[in-house]
């Protein structure tokens, strides 16, 4: 079985890479090897919705079994969900699309919990409240796109999403939103100029380097396991 890997940002996709000891191709866009009886090729996507779902396109281009979406979600509720949590969601919502898509259980494996998606950064306490009462666990910006691509395909997928931050926190804010590149990536002159206006925040961005190292390493360790029972 040929499983494909899809993570939207670089430090998404190192740990699945470095875990598993993939090569990559000679052009870097893609990262092969096994996990466990598995082939594995392993894909950045960039953020957002289309570049999710044409990312998914090449890579049934290329002929897979079953494709995962690996990365960092936005918690809704920190009551509910602490940073580093995976979620393994039954459900993810196409916000724009108003559509729902239902992964396909893994080896076993329980589903559990419900994932928007959307290209908007939602951090309004009244939609972010009104989204939990609707149980909606976490917010990413590509998971159902990829879902509707594979579905489209008739290719079974599944999802493994970590908890890296909470929306209602603001801690991802348009402002910090605006210094990333398409691989998630700092502008480091963005970066800079933001910083010299205003010092403070280099704790908040502390804090989301640390607790989205955690959730990436989680989330890719979920997503191995899940492939080792395939």
């Amino acid at each position: 079985m040929r499983v494909g890997m899809l993570a939207p940002m670089q430090v998404e996709l190192d740990p699945i890479v470095q875990k598993l000891g993939l090569r990559a191709s000679d052009d870097g866009s893609q990262h092969r090897g096994r996990a466990g009886s598995h082939e594995v090729v392993a894909v950045l996507t960039n953020i957002g919705m289309a570049p999710g779902a044409a990312a998914a396109r090449a890579l049934l281009e290329i002929g897979v079994d079953h494709v995962m979406i690996v990365g960092i979600a936005g918690g809704i509720d920190p009551g509910r969900l602490a940073i580093g949590h995976v979620i393994e969601p039954e459900r993810v919502i196409d916000r724009a699309a108003g559509r729902a898509y239902v992964a396909v259980p893994v080896g076993g494996r329980v589903l559990a919990g419900t994932i928007s998606c959307g290209d908007d950064l939602i951090t309004d306490p009244a939609a972010l409240a009104a989204m939990s009462a609707a149980g909606v666990d976490a917010l990413d910006m590509e998971t159902a796109a990829i879902a509707a691509v594979c579905e489209s395909a008739g290719c079974a997928w599944s999802a493994y999403r970590a908890i890296s931050d909470f929306a209602g926190e603001g801690i991802v804010s348009d402002a910090i939103f605006a210094l990333t590149n398409a691989d998630g990536s700092a502008d480091p002159d963005a970066l800079a100029r933001y910083l010299a206006e205003d010092p403070t925040p280099l704790e908040v961005l502390g804090r989301l380097a640390r607790d989205t190292g955690i959730a990436t390493a989680a989330a890719a360790d979920a997503a191995i396991a899940a492939c080792h029972v395939l």
